[in-house]
């Protein structure tokens, strides 16, 4: 009936069963801030794409754009 033993000490079993690894909150958490960096990395070359292609649109057309 080993059983009976687990009720009331599932926060010291989670301690020694599961000590030195990553919870899954923490993993989600780290998960989102990489995904964060990424698109935020992604989001500024392709706004740097936009500002480059706009600025050869300009230049070709000179200053009254005909």
């Amino acid at each position: 009936m080993a059983l009976f033993g687990l009720f009331g000490n599932d926060r010291t079993m989670a301690e020694t069963t599961y000590s030195g690894r990553e919870s899954a909150s923490e993993k989600a958490s780290r998960k989102q801030r990489e995904a964060h960096h990424r698109n935020a990395r992604a989001a500024d070359r392709q706004g740097q794409n936009w500002e480059d292609a706009e600025r050869r649109r300009q230049d070709r057309w000179g200053r009254w754009g005909g």
